[in-house]
């Protein structure tokens, strides 16, 4: 097996996500989970010799182990490309790619939901395991890949446990799910729409199912993206199509496509409630940027509900925020040089036993050389040369090389052998 230094250096991540593709893009990613160990397939028969693809509303992105980055990297973005039915020069601008330490640095911060577009997500973190279940449960995983997976675990773990960067998250869906309690009533008896991009939507749709919803129809662009996500739920689904004709008939919608352009407008809104005769309509809008025109809140009957409304609900103040952000972020570089210290440690384990073993060699020749009466200062003199033989004349062709290398080489061996200018030092402890 490889030390995990060189594991590392060959870890890659290939993907697209919220920060580099449009939405319209990102759906055509979707990576269906009847098509995962399909698509693992081909992308270790093109470069990677283990694998995990992560697709969610946010990203779709494979990381896995390759000698060859660059053909690596070409192979992953083809297969993207061929997945979403796109051209490779078109996809390849809206991808990212990271190797060695820069891709463990990515994994961390995505595992631990500081990449989500709501930072402390809790979904991306089941999201995650449940992609490494399917490589894993399909044969793409490996000894190697799994080490790196299980330090991304363990960050991850710790960033939930020490922080409060996931309640921001709980506690915004929490806010939304009791608004909609106050202007609705029975949750049981009210119908939502759940427009789906984003999965800070998907968060306060579970909290509310959690509460008592049960009529939920759930909206995609795709309609593949809207049937993947409809098992979840177990519920109805349609396109984005079929909206205007759905509107009318709910009483809750949650959107969080962030399209880029409001979906709902005023005049789409008052003649929703127009139809409905003026019962409430309320609009949770967990899109960035918005889905629906703030003016809609002006309209009599309709309440729209933006995060920062429900963050101002949820939060004392943006510093809780930024202040859980910041120690979120501490943890994932401590995880990060937790790893590459294990690492360094383990790769010198087999340097120190086979400096071990050569010792007690050479302390047995000693032995096997002197007889019973040799007297002890002999021994140690003898046992002694020995051991500084190969040290010494290697120090002396040092010397001779330009560059410092034997300085270097000196200040090294102080360092190993604890010796000190102008002290006894007997090496005891």
């Amino acid at each position: 097996m490889m030390s995990d230094e060189a594991v590392l250096s060959r870890l890659i991540v290939v993907g697209a996500s919220h920060r580099t593709s449009p939405e319209a893009m990102r759906d055509r990613l979707v990576i269906a989970e009847e098509d995962v160990a399909r698509f693992l397939h081909g992308i270790c028969a093109a470069g990677f010799t283990n694998a995990v693809a992560l697709s969610t509303c946010a990203r779709t992105e494979i990381f896995g182990l390759a000698s060859d980055m660059t053909s690596a990297r070409e192979s992953a973005v083809s297969a993207l490309a061929e997945l979403g039915g796109v051209n490779v020069k078109d996809l390849s601008p809206q991808t990212y790619f990271y190797e060695a330490e820069n891709a463990l640095r990515h994994l961390l911060r995505v595992s631990a939901s500081l990449d989500s577009p709501i930072i402390g997500e809790p979904e991306v973190t089941g999201q995650f395991r449940d992609a490494v279940r399917a490589a894993e449960r399909h044969g793409f995983l490996g000894v190697e890949l799994n080490s790196i997976v299980q330090a991304v675990y363990r960050t991850s773990k710790r960033v939930r446990t020490k922080t409060e960067i996931g309640q921001r998250s709980v506690s915004i869906a929490a806010c939304a799910t009791q608004v909609a309690s106050d202007v609705q009533g029975d949750l049981a008896r009210v119908k939502a729409l759940l427009i789906t991009g984003g999965e800070m939507g998907e968060l306060i749709a579970d909290h509310l199912r959690n509460q008592g919803l049960s009529q939920l129809t759930l909206i995609a662009r795709s309609r593949a993206r809207a049937e993947i996500s409809a098992r979840r739920y177990d519920c109805h689904f349609a396109v984005l199509d079929d909206l205007p004709q759905m509107l009318s008939d709910a009483d809750i919608v949650i959107t969080s496509l962030g399209a880029g352009q409001y979906l709902f407008s005023p005049e789409d809104v008052s003649a929703a409630l127009a139809a409905r005769r003026l019962r409430p309509m309320l609009f949770i809008d967990a899109a960035i940027p918005s889905d629906v025109d703030p003016a809609v809140n002006d309209l009599e009957g309709a309440f729209a509900y933006s995060l920062d409304d429900f963050e101002r609900i949820a939060l004392e103040g943006r510093f809780q925020r930024d202040e859980a952000l910041a120690e979120a972020e501490l943890i994932i570089e401590e995880g990060l040089h937790e790893y590459l210290h294990a690492a360094a440690e383990r790769d010198a384990v087999p340097a120190v036993l086979a400096l071990r073993q050569h010792f007690e060699n050479i302390r047995q020749s000693v032995l096997a050389d002197v007889g019973d009466d040799t007297k002890i200062d002999e021994v140690t003199r003898r046992l002694t040369n020995r051991l500084l033989h190969n040290p010494s004349e290697a120090l002396r062709n040092l010397a001779t090389v330009e560059c410092g290398t034997g300085s270097e080489m000196e200040r090294l061996i102080k360092l190993l052998f604890n010796l000190c200018d102008n002290e006894d030092n007997t090496g005891e402890q």
